[in-house]
């Protein structure tokens, strides 16, 4: 008997244990070890944000679908990694933590044959100062709590507006090295659209500001589309509809500081800003979990399996990221997602780390590095799960030797519907694909294939975008016909 253990339960660490869970059946343990008790679909948390649905529809119940698909589920975290066991126990094994359960508090010694690290980001509110609603200035929509108190701040807004008073809103990223860019792109829009349905949209100066070089940039390097017969960069399309909805915009900024009423940040030729706001919602850059790892004597090997940012390494090729940026290529990649020294260890979605940015680096003249990181969530996060489980099923039942099946984000392409406001009728959505993720300059003259890239902006895309929300809870939770439903 197998044990697979995975590190995660959201999009790549839910989508990895239920498709193992169904190819390898009881006569193999799948164990899903996650502090939350709760299966979040974070896409529309932005709609969570703006009042648009309650919190309940977002989230519900891992343990009940974990039961059914005969995974044993942990609540707790993961602290540390032995991939050469130790001293007390001979195979190798993570030490966790329980947060629920019944359980909290204790740890526990959990071993097993192969370990899936899906972790997902630990959100780094304290990179920046002042920078978050915990202990901070701003609101977040990061999470299904987050959101509903961002919610019933705008709705405390909303009302001063109605009032006669005029307000200040800025939305955007909140550190130079952020990612999910798209989900700040989200709010934005449906923060407009929300202040347009309440009538209020007079009363309020509304600005994204962004560490992106360019207005979709999104931290994919920006993208050409095939619109109207002619070639457009995803620059002009970003920048159409900013100007369309009246939105102001700041980008290539670091904001290093926040207050209760304003914003400090760096631009990338080195000057200082500020920005005063009334209502602040700044996405956090993201870190790795912050585990440890040590080798069978009990010394740390951590810098071993993991970056200084806490992701760990895979079969990518980690030498190019000290190499100019002109010599990168969609080959430095990771095929596999599986660690280098301890091959039955797999890192997916945002937990594996990176070779190198996506865009292309910049930094100040104060040498501060101001560009977004590498996006790895959403369907590309999915699509390692499943790609990672499909290995390990060929591994364990089929005797396989190495992975048998690839999830190369350089070969992949993603669809993303980024919604710019909900409403049956008055909704609109960009719905956007791209082939592939990381761009190939050398195969593609715009570094994607445009036959397979492309961007609209509708109500049509709305209608889809709220559909997926019910079809990927459905497929979430194990609803009848869950697997034919994509990634």
């Amino acid at each position: 008997m197998a044990r697979v253990v995975i590190l995660g339960g959201g999009v790549s660490g839910h989508t990895a244990a239920t498709f193992l869970a169904k190819w390898l059946g009881r006569d193999h343990e799948v164990v899903v070890v996650t502090p939350n008790s709760k299966w979040n679909w974070i896409p529309s948390n932005i709609w969570v944000g703006v009042g648009e649905m309650r919190k309940e529809e977002v989230i519900f119940e891992l343990d009940p679908v974990y039961k059914k698909a005969g995974v044993d589920f942990r609540q707790a975290k993961a602290l540390s990694i032995h991939p050469e066991g130790s001293d007390d126990e001979a195979k190798q094994f993570v030490t966790i933590e329980y947060t629920g359960q019944g359980k909290e508090g204790n740890s526990e010694k959990l071993t097993y044959d192969y370990l899936i690290n899906a972790t997902g980001p630990k959100l780094n509110f304290g990179a920046t100062q002042g920078l978050g609603p915990d202990n901070g200035h701003t609101v977040s929509v990061c999470t299904a709590d987050h959101a509903v108190h961002a919610s019933e701040k705008l709705d405390e807004l909303i009302a001063q507006m109605k009032s006669g008073e005029e307000k200040r809103i800025l939305i955007g990223t909140g550190h130079g090295m952020c990612t999910c860019q798209g989900a700040a792109f989200e709010y934005t829009f449906n923060v407009d659209h929300k202040l347009r349905e309440e009538g209020v949209r007079d009363k309020a100066t509304i600005t994204y500001i962004s560490n992106e070089y360019e207005l979709g940039d999104f931290g994919v390097g920006g993208m050409h589309i095939k619109l109207g017969g002619y070639v457009t960069s995803g620059k002009v399309f970003a920048e159409s509809l900013y100007t369309e909805r009246d939105v102001k915009w700041i980008k290539r900024a670091h904001v290093n500081k926040v207050e209760a009423d304003r914003v400090h940040y760096e631009t990338l030729d080195g000057s200082m800003h500020e920005e005063e706001y009334d209502f602040s919602m700044l996405i956090p850059p993201f870190a790795g979990a912050g585990m440890k790892a040590y080798d069978k004597a009990g010394e740390d090997i951590t810098s071993k399996v993991f970056n200084p940012g806490g992701f760990m390494f895979v079969d990518a090729d980690y030498s190019k990221g000290a190499k100019p940026f002109e010599e990168w290529d969609a080959a430095d990649w990771p095929n596999y997602l599986q660690n280098p020294t301890y091959k039955n260890m797999y890192a997916i979605g945002i937990a594996f780390a990176p070779p190198h940015l996506i865009s292309k680096p910049m930094k100040s003249p104060n040498g501060t590095p101001i560009n977004p990181t590498p996006p790895r969530t959403g369907m590309p996060s999915a699509m390692m799960g499943k790609a990672v489980a499909q290995s390990l099923k060929d591994i364990i039942l089929n005797s396989a030797t190495e992975p048998t099946h690839t999830a190369n984000m350089s070969e992949m392409g993603a669809a993303c519907v980024a919604s710019a406001g909900k409403g049956f009728f008055s909704g609109s959505a960009v719905a956007m694909t791209m082939y592939p993720v990381i761009p190939n300059y050398k195969k593609y003259e715009y570094g994607r294939d445009l036959n397979g890239t492309f961007g609209e902006i509708g109500l049509a895309g709305h209608w889809v975008k709220h559909f997926l929300h019910f079809a990927f809870l459905w497929k979430a939770k194990l609803k009848p016909f869950w697997t034919i439903i994509p990634e």
